[in-house]
């Protein structure tokens, strides 16, 4: 049966009122989509500008001295529970009296205060004693060697001058080793380390090409030393390494550190990734620098203190979930292995470091399918896929488990790589005081020179006493 007109007609205008409104809908929400796109981009760009203006040293890779006037940030370290100040059954440093004094001085009384009788040392019983430990007034002994000549020709035969002894006055070994010690381990630039011997110690007409001479002597006599520092550390079974970047007469250079527990190796590069290739079997501990890699034929083991500094900013600037439990992951897993050497074992416990990779495990997911959830990142027209930080943190964590996680089944590889980046971290106190290298062959004898100094900090060498030794001698006291 054919429809009234007046129904047809009136169907028809709903028909049409109904795409309008569909493609109204369908049209909103392209809309919509593209404002949640707009939104999900304005908000990762928010999320990217409070991280930058909110990194510190505790939540980025950035130097604590980066951190500025502001408030110290908080420390990563756990609290130990112990008070503060020295513990009970640790051995203090207190100054103690030595047995042979340089010098005695002698107070007498001429009578007993008590009894008033007369007093002469002969009748003292006993005698109370103080010792002051203090410099000499005269910090500098002049030395004058001579070579009598013949009465009868005026020819000056016999015993020759010692060796070294070259010039009419010339300053001595210790002196000059004191001058290469201010330089390089205290890092006075060479003008004021000039005006620190003629302050402290009364040298005269010392310049600073002179400490530069001096550095540059001492450098290439102790170059063995350093090769040596280099040979044992590139065979220790465990080694940190990083790099760090520095400026030589404009250009950006590189210092690469290897460390050990022993040992401390300075070298200096124009490039990042020339990172040391005689490293062969032990374990590596780094930062993920992606040039490590080409290390295959070591073990690697990532820092976790810097895991811990990005999981904390996620947890900050991001508030995602996932992190927190991944933080806590790692610092529990760190304290079972304290708490295991602490009992003389060289293993964990089978079954607690199947929990610590099942937790491990679990949070991966859990903070995958919270990203997964998340509206995609606006794309650029060309490069890599864009993605969130603490995506790119979960994708590494997955990827490297082993090296992050090295610690767990291996004691002898450290939680962080604490070891290399606190050798490095003078180049950065030099560079603020000092500036930049005058020229590649000064930045050299630095490395190799602090290679030798780092290294007898770390054996309890006498810094000065090293830098007055010979080579053969330092290399023969180096641990095999």
């Amino acid at each position: 049966m054919e429809l009234p007109a007046e129904i047809r007609s009136l169907i028809e205008g709903l028909e049409r009122r109904i795409a309008t409104l569909e493609a109204r809908v369908a049209e909103l929400e392209r809309e919509n989509a593209a404002l949640r796109a707009e939104n999900a981009a304005l908000r990762a760009e928010n999320a990217d500008l409070k991280r930058r203006l909110g990194q510190d040293s505790s939540t980025s890779s950035k130097p604590p001295s980066s951190d500025g006037l502001r408030k110290k940030p908080a420390s990563l370290r756990e609290p130990s529970g112990k008070p503060s100040g020295g513990q009970a059954g640790h051995k203090g440093d207190t100054l103690k009296r030595v047995a042979d004094p340089d010098r005695i001085v002698v107070h007498e009384a001429r009578a007993c205060r008590h009894c008033g009788a007369g007093l002469t040392l002969s009748m003292a019983q006993e005698t109370e004693t103080r010792q002051v430990f203090d410099l000499p007034a005269k910090l500098i002994e002049v030395t004058e060697h001579r070579r009598p000549a013949c009465a009868g020709c005026g020819a000056r035969t016999g015993a020759a001058f010692p060796e070294g002894v070259e010039a009419p006055a010339q300053y001595g070994e210790r002196l000059r080793a004191a001058a290469v010690y201010l330089h390089l381990q205290q890092l006075i630039p060479e003008e004021r380390t000039a005006e620190t011997l003629a302050d402290l110690f009364g040298a005269p007409s010392i310049c600073p090409a002179s400490v530069m001479d001096w550095v540059r002597r001492k450098a290439g006599a102790l170059a063995p030393v350093a090769g040596r520092i280099g040979a044992l550390a590139a065979a220790a079974r465990v080694r940190g390494l990083d790099e760090t970047g520095f400026r030589v007469v404009g250009k950006t250079q590189w210092l690469h550190t290897v460390a050990t527990e022993s040992l401390t190796l300075y070298r200096v590069s124009d490039k990042r990734g020339d990172v040391p290739n005689n490293l062969a079997g032990g374990v590596v501990v780094h930062d993920g620098f992606k040039s490590y890699g080409a290390l295959e034929s070591a073990r690697h083991a990532l820092c976790n203190a810097h895991h811990l500094r990005e999981l904390k900013a996620l947890i900050e600037f991001d508030h995602e979930p996932w992190a927190a439990l991944m933080r806590d992951l790692l610092l529990d897993a760190n304290r079972a292995v304290g708490e295991a050497k602490a009992r003389s074992q060289t293993t964990l416990d089978p079954a607690l470091l199947g929990r610590f990779e099942a937790r491990f495990w679990d949070i991966l997911r859990e903070g995958l399918a919270f990203h997964r959830k998340l509206p995609r990142l606006p794309q650029a027209a060309r490069g890599k896929t864009k993605r969130r930080p603490g995506e790119n943190l979960l994708r590494r964590l997955r990827q490297f488990k082993d090296d992050v996680l090295r610690f767990l089944v291996d004691f002898d590889a450290p939680f962080t790589n604490n070891l290399a980046e606190q050798a490095l971290r003078m180049m950065k106190v030099k560079m603020k005081i000092s500036g930049a290298f005058r020229t590649f062959d000064a930045a050299q004898h630095f490395a190799a020179l602090r290679s030798i100094i780092a290294t007898a900090r770390k054996q309890g060498w006498n810094i000065l006493q090293t830098l007055t030794r010979d080579a053969p001698s330092l290399i023969t006291a180096l641990p095999a």
